[in-house]
């Protein structure tokens, strides 16, 4: 047998096999292939977009239950919350005016004059001067409420107030913060379906200023009543119970919701876009609790009776007790501020494009400068040049890094690590230029106009 035709076939099938795509084949295929990568970015855009809301929907909750669990777990923190109270001048005020009136209700001014009067008679003054002894009441109550009210201002505006207010509710809050759970003790407290500060501390203070001063009767002002109720709700409760749900899950739901985030990033088919849409969400979502806490103040304010707490002292024991609340919604909204910009810087927007540019040509100019100088970096720039995108990546993951780490990051504070993050990079853009390689700077350089 011919071993040419045993292989005849082999070659046969090859050549059917190689035989290139009809015009209508080719067609066909070109089909399916846009099909399936069509059907394939619809399930990543769906699969993102339901991560991404998931991470809108978390990201207020997630920074109520970071400020929750701060306040219950970490004392310096609670501290930190309720030590304005004691010096703001609106509350001292009030707690003088307070504490002033219970101190002079025990004591009996009527009976002081009676007895003035009765022991005149007796010594054989003349009547006139008797029958007149009533009209010493008027200018003695005067008198008292005056001398009464110099030293209980003096010591609730000294510092051993302050002092003795600070290590008061450091020792309370070696149990749960009462306001936000319903357990545990501390200056700001549950009553029932009323919120109240405690004066206790306070007042001890006080009476023994006063004992000292020579007022005896301060000694008897009542233990029972040593609070001003601050909000009282017949929903106290549930929110009682939702404080508590949002302690348990205050560590792990704002990890949470970062995790939601970044997954939605990486399965979006545009990781750009999807950071954008990123930062408008978590933006808009911190602008809507802002909105939030702003109605939460009016309905505060408008719960307590002018009477039991005027508006000038209620608006800054509500805008201190949230002021951390606030400070970090507005810390994670200048974030996601950033993070929309920066999105934009990378994209092929004529405004990005101009930017970039003209940091490439500033960068560019100053490294040139420095080669030129004889302050060549050499094979160290050239490969900063070449690894430019590795560079800048871990440059921004080590400021979002910091961030993280930050115990209690502000906006300042993120302004600072961006402002680090924008003068490494710079630096390094001209380090990269520095190393003589002129054609590998004009690269760059058209390069940061064209790209996207």
């Amino acid at each position: 047998m011919d071993p040419s035709d045993a292989s005849a076939p082999q070659e046969r099938g090859r050549s059917g096999a190689e035989e290139p795509l009809s015009a209508a084949e080719r067609e066909e295929y070109e089909r399916l292939r846009r099909t399936a990568h069509t059907r394939h970015r619809g399930t990543r855009y769906a699969g993102a977009s339901v991560l991404l809301v998931l991470a809108f929907l978390l990201s207020p909750l997630a920074v109520v239950a970071a400020w929750v669990n701060a306040e219950v777990s970490d004392t310096g923190r609670y501290v930190q919350t309720v030590a304005p109270i004691a010096t703001d001048p609106p509350v001292q005020n009030l707690v003088t005016d307070r504490l002033t009136k219970r101190v002079v209700s025990n004591v009996d001014v009527k009976s002081i004059t009676d007895a003035l009067g009765g022991a005149l008679a007796k010594a054989g003054a003349p009547p006139g001067v008797v029958d007149k002894t009533p009209l010493l009441t008027g200018p003695l109550q005067n008198a008292l409420d005056s001398a009464v009210h110099d030293v209980v201002g003096q010591a609730v505006k000294s510092d051993q107030f302050a002092q003795a207010w600070e290590g008061a509710n450091r020792r309370a809050h070696a149990a749960v913060v009462k306001t936000l759970t319903g357990e545990g003790h501390s200056a700001v407290e549950a009553k029932g379906d009323t919120i109240v500060l405690d004066l206790g501390t306070v007042i001890d203070n006080v009476k023994q200023r006063l004992v000292d001063a020579g007022y005896e009767k301060a000694a008897d002002i009542p233990d029972a009543d040593k609070s001003i109720p601050l909000l009282k709700t017949d929903k106290l409760d549930n929110a009682q119970d939702a404080m508590r749900l949002l302690n348990v899950v205050g560590t792990w739901l704002p990890v949470t919701a970062v995790v939601l985030a970044a997954l939605g990033i990486w399965a979006a088919p545009s990781h750009r876009v999807a950071l954008m849409a990123t930062g408008l969400g978590v933006g808009v979502m911190m602008a809507v609790l802002l909105v939030a806490l702003a109605l939460m103040r009016r309905v505060y304010l408008d719960s307590v009776p002018s009477d039991v707490l005027p508006p000038d002292a209620a608006a800054p024991i509500y805008d201190t007790l949230v002021r951390f609340l606030r400070a970090s919604t507005l810390t994670v909204l200048v974030i996601a501020v950033i993070a929309v910009l920066a999105g934009y810087l990378y994209g092929p927007g004529r405004g990005a494009r101009f930017l970039r540019s003209v940091a490439a040509r500033a960068t560019g100019a100053t490294g040139r400068a420095l080669a030129h100088s004889g302050a060549r970096t050499g094979g160290t720039g050239h490969w900063l040049d070449t690894h430019r995108g590795w560079t800048t990546g871990i440059v921004i993951a080590g400021g979002g890094l910091a961030l993280i780490l930050w115990n209690y990051p502000t906006p300042a504070s993120v302004a600072l690590v961006l402002g680090i993050v924008v003068a490494v990079l710079i630096l390094l853009g001209i380090l990269a230029a520095a190393s003589g390689d002129t054609a590998t700077g004009n690269r760059r350089t058209r390069s940061s106009r064209s790209s996207p």
